[in-house]
């Protein structure tokens, strides 16, 4: 019969159209992993009314599969929140938050240590939708409350500073936001990963509930760094605690069509229930390394939150627990040129040149000190900074490649 169609169009359909289920109460250490685009809903009344704001259902995957809705709960609950928005990027959780909480007319506030391109994405991209941007000193609380106009809706505070590690008095910053009930607090708390404090239990009280205990209305969390743990991975996060702001935020997300990749999701679970013990490891090891660079005479002065004399030290000890793994340190331009110092990372052989960090290897990247920062210790200087991310080597190890480094250094 010339129009029977062929065998293999049957057993195409059956493969698509398999009637065998595979039998519930699998458990097992790893959450599965759901990947979709396409939902399937059982009838057309589930399609009509079926819920994903809330989690309660599924309805499209960029929404939400059960794989994202874990991490997100998870990740609610490492950085002290109630909701959680997933992102390809810290940059894009912190591009997400100015899109949905800005307008034309309106105004955000950066400390002058931002995340360069966070300070990159204000500048050109907000400033062609006419939203403004002013800049405070994060280490001076009278420059926050000088900075705010009545046009300011964000403030984004960073803890600690970008590259130069100075660590804020968040709550004397809070409390000068607190006397603006209209405008939103926002922490990147990457460097904190959820684990050094909790952004939003800060003691400061909230201009509508009193409540005491209150911190920032929302934080972002570059994934890419300690809770995926490989680098191998990026995406960010948005934390709220609040949930008309987590809702404002959320349907922004999805008309902006933003998703992540599950694999990837699949690899920050993997690596969240391990965050505890690694973040400790760097924060140990960079300890030592603070310590012992602060004895080297080539270094003018070491940059590290829990270092005594680090600017904003005796914020840090006020408010954190931990310190992360960065650690950075000055050298001054009469003493060293840029080319001797890039000879110094050159010379480096288990700290390896690269941006990013909270994975297992040491990273390094030199940095110019002129116009770094407009207020503080820096303002007005000259020489170079060079960043270090500790990773998960021995520490002898590393501190000896250090010290032959200096060695080139002081042979340059």
């Amino acid at each position: 019969m010339p129009n029977q169609p062929p065998p293999t169009a049957k057993i195409a359909t059956e493969l698509i159209h398999h009637p065998y289920e595979a039998p519930a109460g699998f458990a097992s250490v790893p959450p599965g992993v759901f990947k979709a685009s396409t939902v399937i809903f059982e009838d057309t009344a589930a399609l009509r009314t079926r819920e994903w704001k809330d989690k309660s259902g599924y309805t499209y995957g960029l929404h939400g599969t059960p794989t994202t809705f874990v991490l997100e709960e998870r990740l609610a609950t490492l950085e002290g929140g109630k909701q959680a928005i997933l992102a390809p990027s810290g940059l894009a959780a912190i591009a997400l938050v100015g899109q949905s909480l800005l307008k034309t007319g309106d105004e955000l506030l950066l400390p002058d240590n931002v995340y360069g391109p966070s300070r990159e994405f204000a500048r050109n991209e907000l400033a062609q939708w006419g939203i403004a941007t002013g800049f405070y000193d994060p280490m001076d609380v009278a420059s926050l409350a000088a900075a705010i106009t009545p046009r300011t809706k964000l403030v984004w505070l960073e803890a600690a500073g970008s590259v130069t590690l100075e660590f804020p008095d968040l709550p004397g910053l809070l409390r000068v936001i607190r006397q603006h009930a209209d405008i939103v607090a926002a922490l990147d708390n990457t460097w904190g990963a959820g684990l050094a404090f909790n952004p939003f239990d800060l003691g400061v009280p909230h201009p509508k509930t009193g409540n005491d205990t209150c911190g920032v209305d929302l934080t972002i969390h570059a994934l890419t760094k300690y809770p995926s743990g490989g680098g191998d991975v990026l995406m960010g996060a948005i934390i709220t605690r609040d949930e008309p702001l987590h809702l404002r935020l959320k349907l922004t997300h999805m008309r902006l069509g933003i998703g992540v990749g599950l694999n990837d999701v699949e690899l920050v679970l993997r690596g969240l229930p391990s965050v505890a013990l690694r973040y400790a490891a760097h924060d140990a090891a960079a300890r030592q390394v603070a310590q012992w660079l602060a004895q080297r005479p080539e270094v003018s002065q070491v940059l590290h939150p829990a270092l005594p004399g680090s600017p904003g030290h005796e914020h840090w000890a006020a408010t954190c627990q931990g310190a992360a793994g960065l650690v950075s340190m000055v050298f001054d331009a009469d003493r060293f040129s840029a080319d001797r110092v890039d000879g110094f990372v050159e010379a480096m052989r288990l700290f390896r040149i690269g941006y990013s960090w909270g994975g297992p290897m040491s990273l390094v990247v030199p940095y110019k000190v002129q116009g770094m920062r407009r207020f503080g210790f820096l303002a007005g200087r000259s020489g170079s900074l060079v960043r270090l991310a500790i990773g998960l080597e021995d520490v002898g190890d590393l501190i000896a490649d250090l010290d032959q480094a200096f060695q080139v250094l002081k042979a340059a």
